[in-house]
């Protein structure tokens, strides 16, 4: 499965990094494909290296005023023109798509496979990785959203919220009948 993986280039603390290994471990020894953002540098460079050292394959699409920091050694990496066209041959090129820590950027990245997938114009399952509550707040408001009627479909058909990086790699691989 090439599974899309948003999340930050920054250099963080352990209670982000060591749940992105766990995850990278996971994806590579399940024989997956990453498929993100390219950067060689901070979480982003951690899941790639965790990915690859399990025997998984990178497919990363840089974007050109990045490409310095793109990662030397992937399986294969696209550079797009920008940043519109980053996000879209990212989800080109995904099965399934999870969302890690990240800044704004990240927040962009999730919004839009949200919104696709609110419009029907995506079915591919998409988890939400809430690494130490990062994103409890962000939950807490798509909530809101349901509850008071802006989402024309069930929250959890847009997105499942995962605590832990095994049941993030499981709800995936069940969604799309991979054993």
């Amino acid at each position: 499965m090439n599974i899309c993986v948003f999340l930050s280039a920054a250099d963080l603390a352990d209670r982000y990094t060591r749940p992105a290994k766990e995850f990278a471990k996971l994806l590579g020894k399940g024989g997956h494909t990453l498929v993100w953002g390219g950067s060689d540098v901070g979480l982003m460079k951690v899941v790639a290296d965790g990915v690859q050292e399990a025997g998984g394959r990178l497919l990363g699409v840089s974007v050109e005023f990045l490409a310095a920091k793109a990662r030397p050694g992937t399986d294969e990496m696209v550079v797009a023109r920008d940043l519109a066209e980053r996000k879209r041959v990212l989800l080109e090129k995904a099965d399934a798509v999870v969302i890690m820590v990240g800044g704004t950027g990240t927040l962009d990245e999730a919004t839009e496979i949200l919104e696709l997938k609110k419009h029907g114009h995506t079915e591919m399952p998409v988890v939400l990785l809430n690494t130490a509550g990062f994103y409890d707040g962000l939950k807490e408001q798509f909530r809101r959203m349901e509850d008071e009627g802006f989402l024309p479909r069930p929250l959890t058909d847009l997105v499942f919220f995962a605590e832990e990086p095994v049941g993030a790699l499981a709800y995936l691989e069940e969604s799309r009948g991979v054993a």
